[in-house]
Order: structure tokens, then sequence, then C-alpha cells
């Protein structure tokens, strides 16, 4: 009776390929609220779309996206790299419209197929804490959602989600 053999290199995943379900080619469904931390139940819905790559051997990723708001399109791009020291992702967000800021990283880590990523920021000059969440990631629709809290966490309004499918 012959051993089972061992998983090959490739098929095993290791937290520098958390990401990997996501690089390709995909369209997304946007559904974001009108304002933040204002109480707003609005929500406003576009389309856009999102090209990932992986970059430093693998370590990294980054994505180039098309927003197309109903205001006017605009492009933005994610770098996400992991840091095998501190086996945690940092994530920024760079806004086209906006060139010359990066967004403060989100750091964190992977659990049972859910990514969970947070940060202390400002909004409005204000203190908040920011959380992405990425689920769904062994599905063909991945999502990701981005959330506030004005009070460290306590509680969080969710105001921006983006629902992935992939193009053929």
């Amino acid at each position: 009776m012959s051993q089972p053999r061992p998983p090959q290199p490739s098929s095993i995943i290791t937290p520098a390929g958390d990401f990997d379900f996501f690089v390709g080619s995909w369209q997304v469904h946007h559904r974001r609220l009108k304002d933040r931390l204002a109480g707003s139940q609005e929500w406003v819905e576009f389309a856009g779309t999102c090209v990932t790559q992986k970059i430093l051997g693998g370590s990294g990723n980054f994505d180039d996206n098309v927003l197309e708001l109903p205001t006017g399109t605009y492009r933005a791009v994610t770098l996400r790299t992991f840091d095998q020291a501190k086996g945690s992702w940092s994530i920024w967000w760079l806004d086209g419209r906006n060139p010359g800021h990066l967004d403060v990283p989100v750091t964190g880590t992977f659990e049972n197929g859910v990514g969970t990523f947070y940060a202390e920021d400002t909004l409005a000059g204000r203190p908040i804490r920011v959380r992405f969440r990425w689920s769904d990631t062994a599905t063909e629709k991945p999502r990701w959602e981005q959330a506030f809290s004005a009070d460290a966490g306590k509680t969080w309004e969710t105001n921006w989600v983006m629902v992935f499918t992939r193009n053929a």
C-alpha cells in the first residue's frame, strides 16, 4: 500500500499567498454610502473593473482599478505587501484624484479564509478606526468591505462594499 503524496509546493498556501485568489481581471459591483459616519442610509451603486497581479516574488500584489462613479470615472491603485517577520499584511490605497496622497495602511491577517485589517486614521479632522474585511475568498464572488468606527471600535458603520466577478 502506497503512502499518500504530500502536497506539492505550488499547492501549499502560505500567508504570502493569502491574496492568490485575487490575481486576475475582475468586474466590480460597488455599493458605497453617500455620507460616512453621518447617519446616512443612502447608498450609491456603480460599476468598475480591477486587474490584480503579484509583485515582489509573490510577497505582494497590486491592483489597478477603474471606478465608474455617477459623478465621473476615476482610477485608483491598491498595494499589498506581506511582512514575513510580522506575519501580517499591509494594504495601501492611492486614489488617482489625489495622486500625491497615499492612505494610511491597514494591517492584518487572514483566518479561516477571512482577512481583517485595521488602521487608525482621521475623517473630517476627527480620529476614526478603519476596518477592511475580505470574505468569500474561496467563491466565484469574493467580497471586500470597508467600515469606520468613531468610538475606537465599539461600533462599526460599513460604508463601502465591493463584490468581484472574475472576467472570463
